[in-house]
């Protein structure tokens, strides 16, 4: 039978999505930093059992000595009577009545995945703005990070993707643009932002999109942005690349570079100047004969 130190009021909420925070209507609960530690990773680990959290919080401690410590920072919990955990035989987990934003951020991913709740996309952009714990460097903590920012990558650009299905190219922009604030060097969202602009007719704009991407992706990664990217704006520069293309006279066999090899629209590198054939040494002249 499930057990727990008291009853939780319904105001209780547990933030860990910039920072921890632990709140009783509104208001803030002072945790200690140990307890917190405890309190974070049974939010995230809903049902683990008690080794299982034991040997995530005290990794290099033996296996009795981290068991009890848990039951130490357990009983100490219990003594508020706003408890938020519920056990039940070997787990633990929060009391159903405890708002965790974690699980807000998975529900709106998931509807948003579904594509069958309208009503969610207003709310998308914003959830999950902030870092998972930022400055805890935790094991647990940085595996949890990375998987709650690729969730919320995949679920902008999925809101983005919907949106330009329908022809709303202003939201579609907003949450790819969202996305790209979230990580600039992806190549996904910049990818979104130059459909967008195609779809809307804005040619300029999807070219300067698209290099603005290249040149920070060449500056920070020496990298060239992928062959998919490249080709959106194909049709889009043909016209510029047949106006621009020298006389087939006037190319060498060296001086030939593969339209793949090149960024949309731009011109081919320059060929290496001919070396000049080396003359042969003058002959020295002969000492004359005395």
């Amino acid at each position: 039978m499930p057990t727990v130190g008291a009853r939780p009021a319904p105001g209780i909420s547990l933030h860990l999505l910039g920072g921890f925070r632990l709140l009783h209507d509104d208001a803030p609960v002072v945790v200690p930093r140990g307890l917190q530690r405890v309190l974070a990773l049974i939010g995230l680990r809903p049902g683990a059992t008690r080794s299982h959290l034991a040997g995530l919080l005290w990794p290099e401690a033996p296996e009795e000595r981290a068991l009890s410590s848990l039951r130490t920072a357990l009983w100490r919990l219990r003594q508020d009577p706003c408890c938020p955990l519920e056990t039940s035989g070997d787990s633990v987990r929060l009391h159903p009545a405890v708002r965790l934003d974690v699980d807000e951020l998975v529900h709106t991913a998931a509807r948003v995945r579904d594509g069958d709740d309208p009503r969610v996309e207003a709310g998308a952009l914003a959830a999950g703005r902030h870092d998972l714990l930022p400055g805890w460097y935790d094991d647990w903590v940085l595996m949890e990070r990375e998987r709650l920012r690729q969730l919320r990558l995949h679920m902008l650009e999925e809101l983005a993707d919907h949106h330009l299905a329908a022809g709303r190219h202003g939201e579609a922009l907003e949450a790819a643009l969202e996305a790209m604030a979230a990580e600039p060097l992806r190549e996904t969202p910049h990818r979104l932002v130059v459909r967008i602009h195609l779809a809307e007719g804005n040619a300029f704009e999807a070219v300067h999109a698209f290099y603005v991407y290249r040149e920070l992706l060449l500056r920070e990664l020496r990298l060239e942005p992928s062959a998919a990217m490249c080709a959106l704006l194909d049709d889009t520069l043909a016209p510029i690349r047949r106006a621009t293309r020298p006389a087939p006279s006037a190319v060498g066999p060296r001086d030939a570079t593969p339209p793949s090899a090149r960024p949309p629209g731009g011109a081919p590198p320059p060929a290496r100047p001919a070396t000049p054939p080396r003359r042969p040494p003058a002959p020295r002249p002969r000492p004359a004969a005395r």
